[in-house]
């Protein structure tokens, strides 16, 4: 009886923090963004301008489009295309229990967990599906909420109807097999990289078995001294992030690896020992890369002289965004306009989803509301990722990238720097390897430590 009476009570206290914290969080996606119809938008790589001759929706001063909230010509329908299809994930509240801790929710110590997440997820899709990816029901998730199931059915089936017409029609110019030939290939496709799509939310799922969902994350973060409750800092995250890439035993996650740089410096030779590495069942062949840049932008304050470096970090195809912030908030970056970043919030607490069953519902894992924050709020400490597919890729991104440091550096030394060789060949500890007892050598828990200790608190 005593213990039913406490099981209560730890329900309706889940309850009551639940209520909380979508009052204290939710509200931030119900707040309107504008951005300036007179500037390009990047998000992470592609380039979007909201120009147009139409009557549309203006901010206070006359200046700006709220894109959130109307669609009008030009590329506003593009952009919130391809915004809404990035992978969102956030806050969430009852999954199952996170081994050796009481805790079936991240709300208020998991967002950096959750940008460090939305980066791979976006590593993932370069991967698997290409940076021209979009999701075919983006468009469609603003309406789940305000439309009946009722009127989107109706839409679905006029739509069905309407393309079956369109279909008798092309049969007086094309050839049955001719037709059937191009259906063959659309519908192949899509189901392709619905597979995909699907299949990459899974692997983040809340719930034990996911290879990079909390659950996993967290237990890899013991062994850098974190336990579920801390909070993780960008740094720690990209280790952390290492580590559960190189554990999942998912047969389509062997083709990928992830290196994180070490001091500010990415070794060349250690690239392409990752990218070398073996990929299973005694097959040897070229990996994919994401290369993690843990920096910091400044002392106490973001060094308003990196605005530009940053900018041009995400006008790249191959960036897959930065885990960053600011003081006491974790956000994933993926884009500016201006002098403002744009960013995925986590803060955002949504219920438990089991990913394990078939057709479960995607429309929690995008964003419908793209966020913006001055660059000078950034909290200094932020860990940035790039995707290379190849050596060859890697060889072109250290070029460029190299270039654009040297550029936009006012100072005698870079924010981060490429050099050839081994890390070994410096005199610096070289890149661990798994250890059978440990997945975390000596080395590196010194200096996850250091990092843990340096880094400014994000929630």
């Amino acid at each position: 009886m005593e213990a039913t009476g406490t099981d209560e009570v730890e329900k309706l206290k889940s309850k009551f923090m639940s209520a909380w914290h979508n009052m204290k969080y939710s509200w931030v996606l119900k707040t309107k963004t504008y951005f300036s119809r007179n500037s390009a938008v990047f998000l992470l790589g592609k380039c979007y301008h909201f120009k147009s001759d139409e009557p549309s929706e203006l901010s206070p001063d006359g200046s700006c489009l709220d894109i959130v909230d109307k669609v009008i010509s030009g590329n506003v329908e593009e952009f919130r295309k391809d915004f809404i299809s990035r992978i969102w994930l956030t806050y969430r509240e009852d999954f199952p229990q996170i081994k050796e801790s009481a805790l079936t929710t991240d709300c208020g110590w998991g967002c950096t967990l959750r940008t460090g997440q939305m980066l791979l997820a976006q590593g993932l899709v370069l991967h698997f599906l290409g940076r021209a990816w979009t999701w075919p029901g983006a468009l469609n998730i603003e309406n789940s909420d305000s439309e009946s199931w009722t009127s989107h059915t109706v839409k679905k089936l006029t739509a069905s109807f309407e393309a079956s017409l369109t279909g008798e029609r092309e049969l007086k110019v094309l050839s049955n097999d001719h037709k059937e030939a191009l259906k063959r290939d659309c519908d192949d496709s899509e189901m392709r990289d619905e597979v995909y799509h699907r299949k990459i939310i899974s692997w983040f799922g809340d719930s034990p078995p996911a290879s990079f969902g909390l659950h996993q994350l967290i237990e890899y973060g013991k062994k850098s001294g974190k336990t579920a409750g801390d909070w993780y800092g960008p740094a720690v995250v990209a280790h952390i992030l290492r580590k559960a890439v190189e554990e999942a035993r998912d047969p389509e996650l062997q083709g990928i690896t992830i290196y994180v740089a070490q001091d500010c410096t990415v070794y060349s030779l250690d690239v392409v020992d990752r990218q070398c590495s073996s990929m299973g069942s005694e097959k040897a062949d070229m990996k994919a890369v994401i290369i993690l840049v843990p920096v910091r932008l400044g002392g106490e304050r973001t060094n308003m002289n990196y605005l530009e470096f940053v900018k041009g970090i995400l006008s790249l195809e191959y960036c897959v965004g930065v885990i960053g912030g600011k003081p006491k908030q974790s956000y994933y970056f993926a884009g500016f306009q201006d002098d403002s970043l744009i960013y995925m919030d986590p803060h955002y607490c949504q219920s438990f989803v089991d990913v394990s069953i078939k057709d479960f519902p995607l429309e929690s894992f995008h964003c419908p509301s793209p966020k913006k924050m001055s660059f000078k709020n950034m909290d200094p400490s932020c860990t940035i990722g790039f995707y290379c597919r190849n050596m060859q890729d890697f060889e072109r991104i250290s070029e460029e990238i190299t270039k654009m440091l040297k550029s936009s550096s006012k100072e005698k030394y870079p924010l981060f720097t490429f050099v050839k060789g081994h890390s070994r060949d410096y005199d610096f500890a070289s890149s661990p390897l798994h250890e059978e007892n440990d997945l975390f050598s000596e080395e590196e828990k010194k200096r996850l430590k250091r990092f843990s200790t340096e880094e400014f608190v994000l929630l």
